[in-house]
Formats: structure tokens, sequence, C-alpha cells
């Protein structure tokens, strides 16, 4: 298909906006009315999802088709939720597991930047260590807990082990999505007389938007696994030490409970995310 095929099949399919002080037209409302139904259908049925889930689990427990000691139940875990959140233990343990997410997010996502675009400044940095990131990304980060407990202490290693999962990844994303920048362009910026520093910054930068924005939806979620392989391991508080505290006394309401409100803090934070995204789409369109 060619160009201009292409370009008109685009605007069959999205009509144009009109201009501002101008009413719409009827296509392009039909078009919006359109929109907002296919947006409600996939809301309903992600909700009708969630509900069969929800309710196979409590049918498959109730009728011990799986065992409800091994997996309690949806009931019974609203009770352990009210007990947890009126003794304050969850919300100090949802704090501690949040606090120690979002310091090794931001961490991860400066260090990454960073590097990678130390990366693109030297060719010869980046023929260098390559390898190096490619085996420190592949190796099982479990294997770091122990170290870095001794080096940083029970607290800190929960951090250590976020940077330590999500770093790698995030500076070879960044790095491929700064090396994919049309070349034309830093050849133009070069020849108008801007030095490297202000093509990273003008240039490169802006253009790679879209794989910063990707990098930040893989890094809180490598960021937030960090976080709980370290408290599995030897934190004292978060949601982690909560569900290994709970699965040792054999308490599984806790367990679940725990799990299913780190499901719900895992969606918060990619909320908030697709926000930010949402905001530098409009800046960087």
């Amino acid at each position: 298909m060619n160009t201009t095929a292409s370009t008109t099949l685009a605007a069959m399919v999205t009509p144009t906006p009109p201009p501002a002080g101008r009413e719409p037209s009827p296509a392009y409302r039909e078009w919006q009315s359109r929109q907002r139904r296919r947006r409600q259908r996939i809301l309903l049925t992600r909700l009708a999802l969630l509900v069969a889930f929800l309710v196979l689990w409590e049918v498959l427990a109730k009728t011990h088709v799986v065992n409800p000691m091994l997996t309690s139940y949806p009931s019974a875990l609203w009770p352990t939720f009210l007990d947890l959140l009126h003794n304050g233990k969850l919300l100090m343990h949802t704090w501690v597991t949040f606090k120690a997410t979002l310091i090794g997010f931001v961490l991860s996502m400066v260090i990454g930047i960073g590097v990678a675009a130390g990366l693109w400044w030297s060719d010869f940095a980046h023929k260098v260590l390559d390898p190096f990131l490619v085996v420190a990304n592949a190796m099982p980060k479990i294997a770091f807990v122990p170290i870095f407990y001794i080096w940083l202490g029970s607290e800190y290693s929960v951090y250590g082990m976020a940077v330590a999962i999500a770093v790698f990844v995030t500076i070879m994303v960044v790095y491929d999505g700064f090396q994919s920048i049309d070349p034309n362009k830093i050849k133009l910026a070069r020849t108008l007389g801007a030095s490297r520093a202000q093509v990273l910054r003008l240039v490169v930068m802006p253009g790679s938007v879209p794989t910063l924005v990707a990098a930040l939806k893989m890094n809180i979620g490598l960021a937030l696994v960090g976080v709980i392989v370290g408290e599995f391991q030897s934190a004292s508080a978060g949601l982690g030490f909560l569900i290994v505290n709970g699965s040792q006394v054999f308490q599984l309401n806790v367990v679940m409970t725990a799990i299913v409100v780190l499901g719900l803090l895992s969606g918060l934070m990619y909320l908030v995310i697709a926000r930010i995204e949402a905001a530098m789409a409009k800046r960087y369109a």
C-alpha cells in the first residue's frame, strides 16, 4: 500500500477534529461515540473477567475442588484485610514496600539513563561494556541477596535488589532507543553547530520519549519484583515479609491478602505511569 492510500485510509478511519470554536461534524461525533462505547465495552469486559475469576476461586475453594487451607478464598480475605487495616500492620507493610519500590525505581531510571547516555556518547565504551551488561542482565539476581545483605544490611539490601533487577534492562532498552534516532537529524544538528551534549539534550533525548516511557513501564514492575525478592530474604517489614511470615505460620488468609494488596499497588503504580505517558505523548506529539 502506497503512502497516499495509507493516509487516505487513516483519514477515513479517524475523522479530523474540528478547528477550535467550530461544531464537530456528524461523522466526528459518531466516531467519538463509537470510541466511548468501545472503551466502555473494554472496561466492562475487564470487570467481568475479574468477577468471574473471584467467583470461580470462591466456588472451587468452598466445594473443596481445591484445598481452601492452601488457597483461602475471597470471602475470607475481607475480614483479614479489615483486621490488618485496623491494627495498622497493612498500611505499614504497604508503605515500606511502596517506598522501597519508588526509591529503587528512581535510582534505576537515573543510573540506567546516565549509563545509556555514556554508552551513546562513547562507542568505544559501548564496545567494551556491552558483553558485561548482557551477562549481568542474564544472571539470576536472587544470587545477589546474601551479598547485598552483608554489604548493605537488611534495609538497604532491598533497594540494592530493586536496582540490580531493573537497571540493566533499563540501560539496554534506553541505549537502543538512543541508537534508533534518525542519523540525518543528528547530522543536521551538528551541521548547524550543535555540540555533542546539545545533540544529546535537544535531539536524542526528546526523540527517545517513547523508549523512555517504555522503560518506565518495565522499570516500575521490575523494581517491585526486586523489592519483593529482597523482602522475602532479609527484610523485617513490607508485603514480601508479610507473605513469608504468613506462610511460615500457615496463615494463608494473610498471605493471599498481602498478594491482593500487592496486585492493587502494582495497578495503581501502572496507572500513574500511564498518566505520565499520556502527558508526555501530548507534549512531544
